[in-house]
């Protein structure tokens, strides 16, 4: 099953993986799409794809850097046009997962290095760049900050999907391990980090 899927993916069309490495994180505090489909999701297929040999992983690294600066520039721009009132407009499903205030407490606290910073948490990542627009930021400090972080966050997780497909081969290859006990490791890693999640929403109310 696992083998199934990892082969789907490495035989995608190039041309698209590397468009929706562009795109999907241009959307993401753009649209705030990064709510529902994280834009990491879409550069760790380009990995996995350049491990195959479809696509150069420079490509992928490139692709993704320029669509996440470009995605946190239009978001910078929206809310330096519109203020803090922009958010309150976005569709109720998506307002229902806004994390506005933690959004809110990391700019106050960081400045800069809040974009740098919100950029490794999807619901951060969204509206951090909105939020420092609606809130002064200076557009040349938000820039630096948004081109390392962009950077630094795509050349990361393209190599991990790089390396994740190298390991896969290694692990079922040369340690004998079944497509079904990885199947149950990745499981058991997507069970782990959703429990982590829900334990720090249930500590974040305490802490304001």
């Amino acid at each position: 099953m696992v083998d199934t899927v990892v082969e789907t993916l490495v035989g995608l069309p190039p041309i698209l993986v590397l468009t929706l490495v562009i795109v999907l994180p241009a959307l993401e505090s753009s649209t705030l799409l990064g709510l529902v489909v994280p834009g990491e999701t879409a550069i760790l297929i380009g990995g996995l794809v350049a491990h195959g040999g479809a696509l150069p992983l420079w490509a992928v690294v490139a692709g993704g850097a320029v669509g996440a600066c470009l995605g946190d520039q239009a978001g910078y721009a929206l809310g330096r046009r519109y203020g803090p009132g922009v958010l309150a407009r976005t569709p109720r499903v998506l307002r229902r997962r806004l994390d506005l205030a933690r959004a809110r407490r990391l700019v106050a606290r960081r400045g800069a290095w809040a974009v740098v910073i919100g950029r490794w948490v999807a619901v951060l990542r969204a509206v951090v760049p909105m939020i420092a627009g609606a809130g002064g930021m200076r557009w040349p400090v938000f820039l630096r900050a948004n081109l390392a972080g962009g950077l630094v966050w795509a050349t990361t997780v393209a190599t991990l999907g790089y390396l994740g497909g190298a390991s896969y081969r290694y692990l079922e290859r040369e340690l004998g391990i079944g497509e079904w006990a990885l199947l149950a490791l990745i499981v058991a890693g997507v069970a782990l980090r959703a429990w982590l999640h829900a334990r720090r929403g249930r500590r974040e109310p305490a802490g304001r």
